[in-house]
């Protein structure tokens, strides 16, 4: 049914003879017939009976939003968008129909309600086949019926022919619209704000119930939960076989418009096999705090299975800073000598101290690279051994525990005594023949401390706990089922996390006045050259120098030198230890035989013992390490420009200031509904003005295309000149979950057992099969 509409430019007047002609008025509906008819806001649609039994509806929109007849608009575009706001006001979506071409020249388009076409038919079915009876469960809604608008075009000018607002079908109530086609399809911000939260490893189901609760409502969400999934699965699919050719551009990208970036890939067989990546600040962390190295293989981080290799060191608050990181598609010895040779590259120099678990090949690699480097094994991962290498009756059954940590983990003994202590405790316990103790005695000066006692910083990091919090870190953000695209998303979220932490804490120290705990001037001299999280600890020293510890000798040498013996007392083992100080009169140098300054890098509790008699105000320059200082950054690695999480583009600053202004306005008037009034209105106006030179779903493929390369940050139709890798079989990949030593098995809660059955008083036997139990139930007892 079709009906033309004979309106001019003007207001429309809004009445059921004007919606449709009067003849079919005549011939259709009489007004005993008519079920709702009333105008007014409140009734959304006009409801008609025929005398055939035909229910139609008629939309009751304000005049502004209906189309007009005759009325020309210069795109067809404009065309669309007035259209789909009449049918968004009246309940009902939109589709485009088909186009009349004469010689190749459209001349007609057609704008129909989402619900023309003909039904499906039923489907015959065999019903002696079971196969045949199943079918997919479909939402199934269209009706073959012919509400819409014919478009006329000319001389590029889009002219309303005709217009039907008649349905067949039950309109969209107001409280239902949210649920619509039209309202269903996901803005730009509803997908940006998906995506971040999946940067933050919180799935689509999570950022949904997170948006409703920010806007107050599901009414006030566009989508529902499958369009949130959907979004998350289209995005990977977006990404496809471009993720790692993407990855890279995003990369070089880095590389042209960051200083100092540096990043080194490899290609084997046209397919990426490895990357490593350092920015400015990366490389400015470790100039400060690269003397102690970490690094641990990470697993499922990525959709590849490639392993996820971060570099990390502490700062001088004793946080974790990321020096870089790679991405390897093996294990291999050969690959972990391209990371590291990239590491090189990147960084210059090399650490002092390079801390790793017992893995074969790096036991390998890091000698092999790092020359000029001492390898150190993990303290912790060889400790946690001792319950699944020695007997459980040792071990529970004597101290010997509690003997080998007390050796093992004192910082404070040479070389030649831990190895006296360690030949004695063997023969104590009569373990000389125990293979596992005599190969880890055999490796000692691979992690044993005493052994490093000569080396400086050798304490800040003895096991790879840093480094496995850092990995743990940044598998919070990233999954097993991100492309690489995403992974370096999570990557530089995690990152720009970690750089905040950092800024806090520099705030923290920058904006905190000094509270001593004493009277001497060694101490405020402290807090200004200091950190907070460093002078906490060396204030820990000042106050236990002056209030624990106590000059017992003093002797004079022929350089001008003191050696004082210091007596500290040990409140917590109520025992004392002695520790002899050189002390040099001339230029107040000082050194201690405990090596606190050596193994951590600020004076102990002994020195500040003596500085204190000898009325020393000022730590002197060669014992404050620069690592340490307030100033070991400097100021413009903290710059907005410098962090990750910061779009530079002009359209995104101005969108996060609107946002800004807007939220602003509403904190301000929330109370004032006058205000508030003004300012809805306006919006609104704002609203119409813009969605009328803009259509709601105009080329709709193109524009969600620009959409995600938005969201990704790089254009997709770029050429694949690197195919994406592999998917990796490393360590843990044949297992759905990980393997327990014997140790966690022996600490894991013991089965539940079985329950017992009662059993019959009289004769013994479970109740139903027991004669007592059924001569009970017949009445004999």
């Amino acid at each position: 049914m079709h009906v033309d509409c004979s309106r001019s430019s003007e207001a429309p007047v809004r009445s059921p003879d004007v919606v449709v002609s009067n003849n079919f008025m005549n011939s259709a509906f009489n007004d005993d017939q008519v079920m709702d008819n009333e105008e007014g806001p409140s009734n959304p649609y006009f409801v008609f009976d025929t005398p055939q039994g035909t229910r139609y509806w008629i939309p009751n929109v304000a005049d502004k939003f209906i189309p007009v007849c005759g009325k020309s608009y210069p795109t067809f575009a404009d065309v669309l968008s007035m259209y789909e706001l009449y049918a968004f006001e009246a309940g009902f979506s939109v589709k485009k129909g088909q186009t009349k071409v004469w010689n190749g020249i459209p001349t007609h388009k057609y704008l129909r309600c989402s619900k023309y076409g003909k039904p499906q038919p039923k489907r015959t079915f065999d019903t002696l086949d079971e196969s045949s009876v199943k079918h997919r469960r479909t939402t199934f809604t269209w009706c073959d019926y012919k509400a819409s608008i014919l478009v006329s075009i000319s001389n590029d000018s889009y002219t309303v022919l005709s217009f039907n607002d008649i349905h067949n079908h039950e309109l969209v109530e107001s409280y239902n619209r949210d649920l619509s086609k039209i309202s269903r399809k996901l803005s730009f911000s509803t997908k940006q704000f998906i995506h971040n939260m999946s940067l933050n490893r919180i799935g689509p189901m999570r950022a949904y119930r997170c948006l409703v609760a920010l806007k107050g409502g599901h009414h006030n969400v566009n989508g529902t939960p499958v369009n949130f999934k959907n979004f998350s699965h289209q995005l990977r699919i977006f990404i496809g076989e471009r993720d790692a050719q993407v990855f890279l551009e995003r990369l070089r990208e880095r590389f042209d418009n960051l200083p100092n970036f540096f990043f080194y890939y490899t290609v084997s067989n046209g397919k990426l096999s490895s990357v490593f990546w350092a920015d400015e600040i990366s490389k400015l962390n470790y100039k400060a705090f690269g003397h102690v190295l970490a690094f641990d293989a990470t697993y499922n981080t990525n959709r590849y299975k490639m392993v996820f290799v971060p570099f990390t060191g502490v700062d001088h608050h004793f946080q974790c800073v990321t020096f870089g990181a790679g991405l390897i598609s093996t294990e291999s010895i050969e690959s972990y000598v391209w990371l590291l040779k990239a590491f090189l590259k990147a960084h210059g120099t090399q650490p002092t101290l390079v801390l790793s678990d017992q893995d074969p090949s790096m036991l390998q690699v890091v000698p092999m690279v790092f020359t000029e480097s001492r390898h150190r094994l993990c303290m912790w991962h060889i400790m946690k051994k001792l319950p699944s290498k020695i007997s459980a009756d040792v071990l529970d059954n004597t101290d010997l525990r509690s003997c080998i940590h007390r050796l093992v983990w004192n910082v404070y003994i040479k070389p030649e005594t831990f190895e006296s202590r360690w030949n004695d405790l063997l023969q104590t316990f009569r373990l000389q023949d125990h293979s596992w103790l005599n190969e880890m005695y055999n490796i000692k000066h691979l992690w044993v401390p005493a052994y490093f006692r000569e080396l400086p910083m050798c304490c800040l990091m003895k096991t790879t706990s840093h480094c496995e919090s850092s990995n743990a870190a940044f598998k919070v953000n990233s999954t097993s089922a991100n492309t690489l695209v995403q992974f370096m998303m999570c990557f530089e979220n995690r990152v720009d996390s970690q750089r905040y932490r950092q800024r806090v804490s520099e705030y923290k120290t920058s904006s905190t006045m000094f509270t001593g705990n004493t009277d001497l001037a060694i101490e405020q001299h402290a807090f200004a050259i200091y950190t907070n999280a460093v002078f906490a600890q060396v204030q820990k020293e000042i106050i236990k120098g002056k209030f624990l510890c106590y000059i017992t000798n003093q002797t004079e040498t022929s350089d001008s030198s003191l050696l004082i013996d210091v007596t500290h007392l040990d409140k917590r083992n109520n025992i004392t230890n002695v520790y002899q100080v050189t002390y040099n009169t001339v230029d107040q140098s000082a050194s201690c035989s405990c090596r606190n300054f050596t193994r951590i890098g600020y004076l102990c509790r002994h020195v500040f013992c003596v500085y204190r008699l000898k009325n020393v105000e000022r730590i002197p320059p060669q014992y404050i390490n620069d690592r340490w200082r307030r100033d070991a950054l400097p100021k413009h690695v903290f710059s907005i420009s410098s962090r990750y999480g910061v779009n530079p583009h002009a359209l995104s600053v101005m969108r996060n200031e609107i946002l800004d202004l807007v939220t602003e306005c509403v904190d301000v008037a929330r109370t004032d509904e006058d205000a508030l009034a003004k300012l809805v209105d306006q919006l609104r106006d704002f609203k119409i003005n813009v969605l009328s030179k803009q259509p709601l779903s105009t080329t709709e493929n193109e524009s969600n295309e620009c959409q995600m390369e938005e969201i990704v940050g790089q254009p997709i139709n770029i050429p694949v000149e690197v195919a994406n890798p592999e998917v990796a079989r490393n360590k843990g990949c044949g297992t759905h979950t990980r393997i327990f030593g014997p140790g966690e098995k022996a600490k894991a809660k013991p089965p539940k057992r079985p329950k017992q059955l009662r059993l019959c008083k009289r004769c013994g036997v479970t109740p139903p099969i027991s004669t007592c139990h059924r001569w009970a139930r017949w009445g004999v007892w």
